[in-house]
């Protein structure tokens, strides 16, 4: 029996009626794009049983398009984003949070994209009461530019200031937005996160009435292009969740380029991660550089990467970038830097260059989506959530159980002194 697409029916039109935030709405009220909340995706995850939206790192349009091309294919929802780092008022990419959402409305638009579609503001690093304060005048901004989702990361901070910065924050997110929150950065085997951080956290924003639809830890993996070290703990990630339980809160994992497809397997059915954030190994294949079929970049006993012929960008423009980054002092991961001052030449490229760019992303995020995270034909269960709920807002999966009472203020930061922890060095808010 053939699974229904969601365009072979009247529900994509129902759902667009009434499924768009409405930040959506007021931006672009003619669209046929169905962006929608964070929350959306989680559900149709979990409603699927052990699958996982992956959420694409939009550092580029080839990105961009080549994503949603393959969520298309595959049926599926997904989530695009980009980090505040990448995208932030320092940005090193021209995708940023407040352009994207109107990039990927028209991209879906022009392609004709009926797939459910969250735009995240990821890692919304925090690392000072000063970070805080300006977040209160920034965050709303990126919601008025078309944002549906956010993470937010005070993860750097001990354990009482990431809790108290969640907290002050949750005022400027619109309740119905997909929120995401982290109790561990990415730093490989260093400072890896504990049950006890992750109940801290989760029961204090508990106790006062806030219900993320993520969480982020620190299992083990790394981001960008490194392979080395376990990779993701799968024991360590089931337990954390489990423990969370009570909280019906889903995983995020972050740094997914280093780790092997039988492991994010293993992440889909051994935990409750719902949501995989995929960045540099897109934009190494968008490039046309040798990757592995997890999309690690390949590098040569040089510490090279490795450019294929007719894949990506042409050969003429690899050896600008090449030389930029060499002129810049720039290896390894710090390619990512590239992004910023090759978009506008990589986009003045013959269509047929660009077409293989898109084309080489839509492969790779396809056979991920299908073969790896078990995402395919969710997008007709996201739809189902909307239209059951004739909101775009599904409303938390949790209830308070906690007491406000036993989390203010002074007891926060009394409890967080008995947390075992090791915060390890200072972790990378990219991907």
């Amino acid at each position: 029996m053939s699974v229904t697409r969601i365009d072979d029916s009247g529900d994509f039109e129902r759902a667009l009626s009434v499924g768009r935030p409405p930040n959506i709405v007021q931006l672009f009220p003619n669209s046929k794009a169905l962006l929608v909340s964070g929350k959306i995706i989680d559900r149709a995850m979990l409603t699927k049983g052990d699958a996982i939206s992956i959420a694409a790192n939009g550092r580029s349009q080839f990105v961009i398009r080549g994503a949603l091309r393959a969520a298309q294919k595959a049926n599926s929802v997904l989530i695009i984003e980009i980090a505040k780092s990448e995208g932030g008022t320092n940005a090193y990419c021209a995708t940023n949070y407040w352009n994207m959402a109107r990039m990927v409305d028209a991209i879906c638009n022009e392609l004709k994209i009926t797939v459910p579609v969250a735009l995240h503001a990821d890692h919304y690093g925090i690392k000072s009461e000063m970070d805080v304060a300006a977040a209160k005048i920034e965050i709303p901004t990126v919601f008025e530019a078309g944002l549906t989702s956010i993470a937010i990361d005070a993860s750097h901070l001990p354990d009482d200031e990431n809790l108290l910065a969640n907290l002050e924050l949750q005022d400027v997110i619109p309740p119905w937005a997909g929120l995401e929150t982290e109790v561990g950065e990415i730093k490989g085997k260093s400072g890896l996160s504990t049950t006890q951080e992750a109940l801290f956290l989760i029961q204090g924003l508990n106790a006062h009435g806030i219900f993320p639809d993520w969480i982020a830890l620190n299992n083990g993996t790394t981001h960008g292009i490194e392979a080395s070290g376990q990779g993701i703990q799968v024991e360590l990630t089931a337990g954390i969740h489990e423990a969370l339980a009570p909280y019906h809160i889903s995983g995020a994992q972050h740094g997914t380029s280093g780790n092997n497809s039988d492991r994010l397997r293993e992440i889909a059915n051994k935990t409750k991660t719902t949501k995989a954030n995929v960045a540099t190994a897109l934009q190494m294949i968008s490039w046309g550089l040798e990757v592995n079929d997890y999309g690690n970049a390949i590098v040569n006993e040089d510490g090279g990467f490795i450019k294929l012929g007719n894949e990506g960008t042409t050969d003429q423009n690899w050896a600008k970038m090449v030389e930029y980054a060499s002129k810049q002092g720039w290896s390894g991961g710090n390619y990512k830097k590239l992004n910023l001052p090759f978009e506008n030449v990589l986009l003045a490229q013959p269509l047929k260059i660009r077409e293989r760019m898109v084309r080489r992303v839509e492969d790779f995020v396809y056979n991920m989506l299908v073969s790896v995270f078990n995402a395919s034909d969710t997008a007709p269960i996201a739809l189902n959530h909307i239209l059951e709920a004739q909101s775009h807002d599904l409303g938390p999966k949790a209830t308070q159980i906690e007491d406000t009472n036993n989390w203010t203020k002074e007891q926060i930061i009394e409890r967080a002194k008995s947390i075992e922890s090791d915060k390890g060095p200072e972790g990378d808010f990219d991907d």
